[in-house]
């Protein structure tokens, strides 16, 4: 599709209604869109391509945006296949166009493609600037975000930040606005969430900017309340909870600890207005688990023994935590195990593991079936998140 974002500007993406999987493991309900700009002035800026699956539509809109003129810079953000398929078919469409990344996006470069690019690479480093008539483009290094490679590009004169992955969401070019935050925190949290302190150094860089509008390169183009964008990039960043809550996680082979898990959601609603989520991770998005994890200041994992360890969704979930730098909450421990429980053990070491995450004196162990003293246990150990 083609859009405005200004009389100089224009939108060249694509949507992608029909994927089922975004990297082959998150579900993508409203699809996904893949986000590409140009800027039409003296000389030409192509801002990133986009993913294989609508390389045929991305050239169509190039080609009527161009009306002829042939583009002066192609801009590499980054070298993830999504945003940088399509390099090699534009660069030998368009012989004379010069490629613009910095060192790393060009040591890279031969990891994907066949291209001789040597007389036509241009390498930026941080702050340098490519005039290209009324427009200019300045470029920011964002190693980390989510690729060593990755850097951001300001155009002072319409005051646009072309933010590659940053604040990017799942979901087409056109979903609601109020729907931002839920899909934007998943996709941050089990994309981007690794690397807290780079998304920290980057926004310490773009504070000093005017910015009135964000490019990403998936998601909506933002150009209302940045403040509120940016700050939840700022609060997932610094791991730190964005609601004052408790998130319930459980999984249950036969159900028993399941009936734990909802016995407990029942006491906690009864004693506090704060929010209390549950979810079951066996028939659940493991990537909406890990977001609500993240979200919320509390979580209570129930899960039972399974081959002398945890049931194998549980130990995926914790697994996930700990490599996502899941820190600086407070949690609780479940377990159950018929005859020689072992669950509690193996989530205490994935906790201990964590930074700043504190572990609930109350620990609940589960023989099999929830009995009244499983009942009493679960009481004092939601006095104890309280």
């Amino acid at each position: 599709m083609i859009r405005d974002i200004s009389e100089k500007i224009k939108y060249i993406g694509a949507d992608d209604p029909d994927i089922d999987l975004f990297e082959s493991q998150y579900v993508v309900p409203d699809g996904m869109c893949y986000n590409s700009y140009v800027i039409l002035d003296d000389k030409i800026a192509v801002m990133d391509t986009i993913d294989r699956r609508k390389t045929d539509e991305w050239f169509d809109n190039l080609d009527k945006v161009l009306n002829g003129r042939t583009p002066d810079y192609l801009i590499i953000s980054h070298m993830e296949p999504d945003h940088a398929y399509n390099i090699q078919k534009a660069a030998e469409k368009y012989p004379e166009m010069k490629l613009v990344g910095n060192d790393k996006t060009f040591k890279m470069f031969p990891q994907f493609f066949t291209l001789d690019i040597k007389d036509r690479a241009v390498t930026v480093k941080e702050g340098e600037t490519i005039t290209l008539g009324t427009h200019s483009l300045t470029f920011y290094m964002a190693p980390m975000v989510h690729w060593p490679e990755v850097m951001v590009t300001y155009e002072a004169n319409e005051k646009i930040l072309f933010s590659a992955d940053g604040f990017g969401k799942f979901g087409v070019i056109d979903a609601e606005p109020d729907d931002w935050a839920c899909e934007a925190r998943r996709y941050y949290f089990n994309i981007v969430g690794k690397y807290g302190a780079q998304v920290q150094a980057l926004l310490k860089k773009a504070a000093k900017l005017d910015i009135q509008t964000i490019c990403p390169l998936h998601g909506p183009i933002l150009t209302e309340n940045l403040g509120y964008y940016i700050g939840l990039y700022d609060t997932w960043s610094k791991y730190e909870p964005e609601d004052d809550g408790i998130f319930i996680a459980h999984a249950s082979v036969h159900g028993n600890t399941k009936e734990a898990a909802e016995k407990l959601y029942e006491i906690l609603k009864s004693k506090t207005d704060k929010p209390v989520v549950i979810t079951d991770l066996t028939r659940s998005d493991l990537h909406e688990a890990i977001e609500d994890a993240f979200r919320y200041s509390k979580m209570i994992m129930l899960a039972p023994t399974y081959d002398g360890g945890i049931f194998p969704v549980a130990n995926d979930f914790l697994y996930h935590l700990k490599i996502k730098t899941y820190r600086n909450r407070k949690v609780a421990i479940v377990e159950n195990g018929s005859w020689a429980p072992m669950a509690g053990k193996v989530m205490r070491e994935y906790f201990e593991g964590m930074k700043d995450v504190e572990i609930s004196p109350v620990t609940v162990t589960i023989r099999s079936a929830v009995s009244e003293e499983t009942v009493k246990q679960l009481e004092e150990l939601a006095d104890s998140m309280l």
